[in-house]
C-alpha cells in the first residue's frame, strides 16, 4: 500500500517581491477574514498593501526570504527515511509556494493507494489546519484524486513532540546562572478572542501541550506561563501577550526562557519576533537574561513521534482522527473536527 503524506505548513515569501502577494493570500483566506467577496478581496488588498513595507523589513532580517519551506523539506526527508519506500512526503504551503494547487497533480502521478493529511500544527485551529484541509480537498477534487484520505487533525501531546520540547527546555535552563530562577514563557501564535469564543479548540490544545511538557519535565517548582504573540489589528486577542510577559519579567527582574510551543519550524515569528524584537524589549526592560529555545524542527524524537502518528492513522478506520484516536476537545469546542467520533 502506497501512502502519500501531505505535510501542511503556513508558507512564507521566497523573495522580497513575494511579501505583498503572500500577505494578500493570507488575508484573503475566509478562515482569517470572514467577510464575503468582493469585500474580503478589497480588505485583503488594503491590509497587504499597508503591511508589506513592515513585513519586507522583517524578511530582510532573514536574508530576504522565509526559511519555512527549507525547514519543512528537511522534516519531510527525515520522516521519509523513517517510514520507508511505501510512504512519500509532499509539502503543501497554505499561502505561498508550493501550494496544494501545484501539488495534487504530482501526488496523483505518484499513484498512492491512500493519502494522509498531516498538518505541522500540533494544535488544531480552524484558522490553520482546517483552512489547509479545505484547500487540499478542493484541489484534489479538481484533478480527480479520489483515493481514501485520512486527516490527522491534531497531536498536541504526542510523546515525541513533548519529549523534544521538554529536552529543549532542559537545555535552555542549563544556560542560566544556577543562582537565578528563570521564568519559562511558553509562547504560541495568538488568535482573536472571538475565534476562540466561537468554538475554536486551539487555546485549549495549547494548554494541553504545555501540561504534557510540564509532566515530562517533572519540575514542580518551575515558574512558567502560557502567552501568545503576533497580535495584529484592533480586535481583542487571547492573552496574556508574550510582549506583556517580557515586560513583566523585567519588572520582576527574572531571567526568561522563551519556548515556542505551537511552532515546529523557524520563521519570522521565531527568528525576528522572538529573537530580535522581544530580546531587544527584554534588554530595555532590564530582564537579567533572555534565552529562546529552538523549535523542534527535524529533532529525532519529534520525527519519530510523527512516524508513530502516521502508522496509527493509516491503520485506523476514521477519516478524521486526533492523536488519541478520539475527540480530545471539551464539549463546548464546536470547532473540533472530531465531533462525529464521540468522546
Amino acid at each position: 500500500m502506497r501512502t502519500a503524506i501531505i505535510l501542511f505548513n503556513l508558507g512564507g515569501p521566497d523573495r522580497l517581491d513575494a511579501v505583498k502577494p503572500f500577505l494578500f493570500n493570507l488575508f484573503n483566506d475566509p478562515a482569517i477574514i470572514g467577510l464575503p467577496q468582493p469585500l474580503r478581496w478589497m480588505v485583503a488588498q488594503l491590509i497587504s498593501s499597508r503591511r508589506a513595507p513592515t513585513a519586507r523589513s522583517i524578511y530582510e532580517h532573514m536574508g530576504g526570504r522565509s526559511p519555512i519551506v527549507a525547514n519543512t523539506e528537511e522534516q519531510a526527508r527525515a520522516l521519509d527515511a523513517l517510514l520507508g519506500l511505501d510512504f512519500k512526503c509532499f509539502i503543501a504551503m497554505r499561502y505561498w509556494h508550493p501550494r496544494a494547487r501545484g501539488l495534487v497533480a504530482a501526488v496523483k502521478q505518484w499513484a498512492p493507494d491512500r493519502v494522509l493529511l498531516l498538518p505541522l500544527y500540533p494544535q488544531f485551529s480552524t484558522t490553520t489546519t482546517a483552512s489547509s484541509v479545505r484547500e487540499w480537498q478542493r484541489e484534489a477534487a479538481r484533478v480527480g484524486l479520489t483515493v481514501p484520505t485520512t486527516t490527522l487533525c491534531c497531536y498536541p501531546d504526542n510523546a515525541g513532540f513533548v519529549t523534544a520540547v521538554a529536552n529543549g527546555v532542559r537545555r535552555g535552563l542549563a544556560q542560566f546562572d544556577p543562582t537565578l530562577k528563570p521564568r519559562v514563557l511558553f509562547s504560541a501564535h495568538g488568535l482573536p478572542k472571538k475565534v476562540i469564543d466561537a468554538g475554536d479548540p486551539y487555546q485549549e490544545q495549547v494548554e494541553r501541550s504545555v501540561a504534557a511538557v510540564l509532566a515530562e519535565l517533572a519540575m514542580p517548582a518551575l515558574d512558567w506561563v502560557i502567552c501568545y504573540q503576533s497580535r495584529v489589528g484592533p480586535l481583542e486577542w487571547i492573552g496574556p501577550s508574550t510582549e506583556a510577559e517580557v515586560r513583566r519579567g523585567g519588572a520582576d527582574v527574572v531571567p526568561l526562557l522563551v519556548v515556542p510551543i505551537a511552532f515546529v519550524s523557524d520563521h519570522s515569528e521565531t527568528l525576528v519576533e522572538l529573537d530580535i524584537e522581544y530580546r531587544t524589549l527584554a534588554e530595555e526592560r532590564g530582564v537579567p537574561a533572555y534565552v529562546r529555545v529552538p523549535t523542534v524542527g527535524a529533532d529525532a524524537d519529534f520525527i519519530a513521534g510523527l512516524a508513530d502518528e502516521v502508522r496509527r492513522a493509516i491503520a485506523a478506520p476514521e477519516p478524521i482522527r486526533s492523536s488519541a484516536g478520539h475527540r480530545i476537545c471539551s464539549t463546548g469546542r464546536s470547532g473540533c473536527p472530531c465531533g462525529q467520533m464521540g468522546s
